[in-house]
């Protein structure tokens, strides 16, 4: 896992780590960013906290935490990771993703799962990367199943969130026999440059 970024012609994701996370602090603090997410990002502090948790984390060989950086806008977007690496079975999942809402809608967001799900699928030889979405979070959802994710499931009532409410979690997954199929649909223009 040694990975030092990943990047197309839209995004560039590099390591995460308390040297660089400051380049979003003002976007963690956009209100409600993560309301369907068990994670408190809204403080320095709580950032700092985030950050020191993915950065172990990366330590114990369980997540790779990325910084995502808008090539088209010039400036940082978010942070996004691998978690859950499970080298035995061959899974991990792509999750912790937020990006600033100006950021939302521009196609940023497909880029960044596009080159983690072909680093994924190619380069770690994975065999599923899955997706865990609060039920309600219908953007997110959509998102995913515009990826080519399969709805797999639904844990009911698995995680509290920061205001005490315990959510629905949605499992969405892709395996590595359907990514080449979505590499010529899903991701048809991706490929090609």
């Amino acid at each position: 896992m040694n990975i030092q970024q990943l990047e197309d012609s839209r995004v560039k994701l590099t390591l995460l780590g308390l040297s660089n996370y400051k380049y979003v602090t003002s976007i963690a603090s956009q209100v409600d960013l993560v309301q369907y997410s068990p994670s408190h990002i809204s403080t320095p502090e709580a950032l700092k906290n985030y950050v020191k948790t993915a950065v172990d984390g990366y330590y114990h060989k369980t997540c790779i935490p990325f910084l995502v950086f808008d090539k088209s806008k010039n400036t940082y977007a978010g942070c996004t990771r691998f978690m859950n690496i499970d080298t035995k079975n061959k899974i991990l999942d792509i999750g912790s993703t937020w990006i600033g809402y100006e950021f939302q809608g521009t196609g940023l967001n497909k880029h960044m799962k596009y080159v983690m799900l072909k680093y994924a699928f190619e380069n770690l030889k994975i065999e599923k990367v899955e997706f865990k979405i609060d039920e309600r979070n219908m953007r997110s959802r959509k998102a995913v199943e515009n990826l080519g994710a399969t709805l797999e499931g639904v844990l009911r009532q698995n995680i509290y969130l920061l205001n005490g409410f315990k959510r629905n979690t949605c499992i969405y997954g892709i395996l590595n026999t359907e990514w080449d199929a979505l590499k010529v649909t899903v991701f048809k223009d991706f490929e090609a440059k």
